[in-house]
């Protein structure tokens, strides 16, 4: 069974200690993106791997940073062509071959980079890929790849369509859809309801569904 890897990034809009600890506490290893070691350690939490930067670390973080024996060390110039990101997902890749990725302290801050975090997950298709904050739980969806829901009824639910050519069915929701095309970012998806367990599949493209708590 492939491993479960927890990787923090790092959005100034952090995830609450606790599920932080949750999050660590089910998935077998902890990769901190540069500011995310200061999400861990505002949770009494580390990491098995940080990978940055250090130009948006606190000084106290640097510090563990700089003088790391706990956790291992990717450090980059800041001068480089690729976000830390990209280069922690190519450290999952590398490290932890197939593994399942859930990504938190992931939204929020600024557009273009919310943005651009939301490509970087959607292009590791090596295994499910979740992101995981406070308010929500959403799940990229690749063509072929299933999402069931259980114990949310009435809770809200959203998907968009983030390649073209995305054909989706969705069962158990207020709203339902069999083998429906969706337009690139289309609004089609929004805010429908679960009424029992909600089964989504992706038959073609790329979508990011949604389940708010």
């Amino acid at each position: 069974m492939a491993c479960k890897v927890l990787v923090v990034c790092g959005s100034p809009v952090l995830a609450s200690a606790d599920l932080l600890r949750r999050l660590a506490g089910e998935c077998d290893h902890v990769v901190a993106v540069d500011r995310g070691l200061d999400a861990l350690l505002g949770a009494g939490l580390s990491c098995d791997v940080y990978v940055g930067d250090a130009d948006t670390v606190s000084d106290a973080g640097r510090a563990l940073v700089d003088a790391a024996t706990d956790f291992e060390v990717e450090r980059h110039d800041p001068y480089k062509d690729y976000t830390d990101l990209a280069l922690a997902l190519d450290s999952v890749r590398r490290r932890w071959p197939g593994a399942e990725v859930f990504a938190t302290c992931a939204t929020g801050g600024r557009p273009d980079m919310a943005l651009s975090v939301l490509g970087l997950l959607a292009g590791y298709n090596d295994a499910p890929v979740w992101i995981a904050e406070n308010e929500t739980t959403a799940r990229i969806l690749h063509a072929g790849e299933t999402w069931t829901i259980e114990g949310t009824e009435g809770k809200t639910f959203s998907i968009i369509a983030i390649a073209p050519g995305t054909v989706v069915s969705e069962h158990g929701l207020e709203w339902e859809l069999d083998h429906s095309s969706l337009d690139l970012l289309a609004d089609t998806g929004i805010s429908n309801v679960v009424r029992s367990t909600a089964t989504i599949r992706v038959h073609t493209g790329t979508a990011i569904a949604y389940l708010y708590q």
